[in-house]
């Protein structure tokens, strides 16, 4: 994962910026480069050229903030670990003493050796980012607080500009509830949003597991019956790559297929922010990606989360433990629990989780809205251009 990165495409970048490529007569020369923080390679690159570099994290504050915590996990003997101690609590991360498992720690952590390819990649870029001259994240003050103020120890310069979908539209001056540009790889298919028209406020049960995530047969057929055997209302989002298959599989079972009929919904892809913020929608079953995860979070629904790899398995946990937004079902995949689950978060629990996530919901608009915290760090960041980009250095 390192070598080609350095070998490779670290010389390529450095020889597109050099060159003039990037230059025309309505674009001037680069003179500030903000990349993808486990992009290390571009710090040296401009700090060569003689530019300001940004580092920006799309995962959570909470599990950057375990990536620096790596190596007092190690020293701790947290890492690595046996499958049978996913439950074992751990105590070496400030700010989450209390509520922290073995299995709640990113995927990287689950290797089972301390030299694991994936674990030092992880580290050594997150270390190798303090050489930024700023860093982003995606993420605001009043959900994390406590984590980016531990994270600022090693980046001073840090702004928190997020939830950025919504920040994005504050920006621009439109309603938060306006059709968007969608950033997504897949067509998306807008007869679900029909569809949603026609149910009741609160009826609907989002299934979504994102734009990489793989599901078994197996998994697939759990959660569709316990879909199906919780009664309610649902729409799903099923990529056409995101389960493995064979021709032997092709066999639906009859009552899948009528009770879909009769209470659900299945597109290819969809328009998730829109498809959060419908009145229609009442919980959200995710694998709690960071964007999904703030899209649920603004949209004010709560959350099933069925995490699978990198930040998710830390974001279910302060979902369903810190936040309590949401139930966390992590390393568990049968149809009693999903249909338990979904019933607790559309009815038994309703009114406990509703009142949360209106709350959060409250907080993440407040922080976008002008004057918030994550609108004043964008103007922040804005003026940080502005001073500290110069047109020479390339």
């Amino acid at each position: 994962m390192f070598g080609p990165l350095q070998t490779v495409i670290k010389p390529a970048f450095r020889e597109m910026l050099i060159s003039g490529r990037l230059e025309s007569d309505d674009r001037s020369q680069v003179t500030c480069i903000i990349a993808d923080g486990i992009l290390g390679f571009t710090i040296d690159v401009a700090e060569e050229l003689g530019i300001p570099s940004i580092a920006f994290r799309t995962v959570s504050a909470c599990c950057i903030w375990i990536y620096f915590c790596l190596p007092r996990l190690v020293e701790n003997n947290d890492l690595p670990f046996k499958d049978e101690e996913l439950d074992r609590s751990v105590t070496s991360v400030p700010e989450m003493e209390g509520f922290l498992r073995c299995r709640d720690l990113p995927s990287f952590c689950r290797a089972n050796e301390l030299d694991d390819p994936g674990l030092e990649f992880v580290k050594t870029e997150t270390f190798n980012s303090t050489r930024s001259t700023a860093q982003i994240l995606n993420t605001f003050d009043d959900i994390e607080a406590p984590i980016i103020s531990q994270l600022r120890s090693y980046w001073p310069n840090l702004y928190t500009i997020g939830p950025l979908h919504a920040l994005l539209k504050t920006v621009r001056g439109v309603s938060s509830s306006a059709k968007v540009s969608s950033n997504g790889l897949w067509q998306e298919d807008r007869s679900c949003m029909s569809w949603l028209d026609l149910q009741p406020p609160k009826s609907v049960v989002y299934v979504s597991f994102g734009s990489l995530t793989m599901v078994s047969r197996e998994q697939w057929l759990e959660f569709w019956y316990g879909l199906i055997n919780c009664g309610k209302r649902f729409l799903w989002v099923r990529r056409p790559d995101s389960f493995i298959h064979n021709e032997d599989d092709c066999q639906i079972p009859a009552e899948l297929t009528e009770g879909t009929k009769q209470r659900g919904y299945m597109v290819e892809w969809a328009p998730q922010e829109e498809v959060l913020v419908h009145p229609a929608v009442g919980g959200f079953l995710t694998h709690s990606g960071w964007n999904s995860t703030l899209e649920s979070m603004v949209a004010g629904v709560p959350m099933i989360c069925w995490p699978h790899f990198a930040d998710q398995q830390i974001n279910s946990r302060y979902v369903s433990e810190v936040w309590k937004i949401g139930m966390d079902m992590k390393d568990t995949c049968d149809r009693t629990t999903v249909e338990k689950l979904v019933r607790d978060m559309m009815d038994d629990r309703k009114k406990e989780l509703t009142a949360a996530t209106s709350k959060v919901s409250e907080q993440a608009r407040r922080s976008i809205a002008e004057g918030g915290s994550s609108y004043c760090n964008f103007k922040a960041l804005l003026e940080f251009l502005r001073t500290t980009t110069t047109s020479s250095g390339i």
